[in-house]
């Protein structure tokens, strides 16, 4: 696995991660990001969130993906106290997840590679996590079509960026 950090000078930090097997194997891949976001000196109460999700994954009473899922929509609307534990699919365009509030703006976009989602803020956190996500929750217990292989030579890349405005 290799992982390529930039930062550059527009306030933006992009991860880029691949995985290559051996020759001739087929790796399955499932791995996410936990980037935790918070906008200091502005009330939970206030911020704005963007989901740019389509479908919610429907879980069992352990939190796993039983394989359905439902409508969602979540476009600009105040987080105040709802909490928020969920995996989501169907990532629309453009794939910015954003969190904004007293003039600043932080946004997680996927660039490649990541079809899911998982958006964590317990209820009154002063934090919100937006985590980009190869494969959902439980994907290499489970196998099937969430379930992306890295092949040799070309491998498997996913990246995703955090901006700050």
């Amino acid at each position: 696995m290799v992982w390529i950090v930039s930062v550059c000078p527009a306030s933006v930090t992009s991860i880029r991660t691949t995985v290559t097997p051996k020759r001739g194997e087929e790796v399955p891949v499932a791995f996410g990001f936990h980037p935790y976001l918070r906008l200091p000196g502005v009330p939970r109460e206030r911020w704005e969130i963007t989901l740019p999700v389509r479908r919610l994954l429907l879980l069992d009473e352990q939190m796993i993906p039983t394989g359905r899922s439902e409508s969602f929509r979540c476009e600009r609307e105040l987080l105040g106290e709802r909490a928020f534990d969920n995996g989501f699919e169907e990532i629309a365009s453009p794939p910015s997840f954003v969190v904004s509030g007293g003039g600043r703006e932080l946004a997680v976009t996927f660039l490649e590679g990541y079809p899911y989602a998982q958006v964590y803020s317990p209820a009154g956190a002063e934090f919100i996590c937006f985590e980009p996500m190869t494969a959902p929750t439980n994907a290499l217990r489970e196998g099937g079509a969430a379930l992306p292989v890295a092949r040799s030579p070309r491998g498997f890349t996913a990246a995703f960026a955090i901006g700050v405005g």
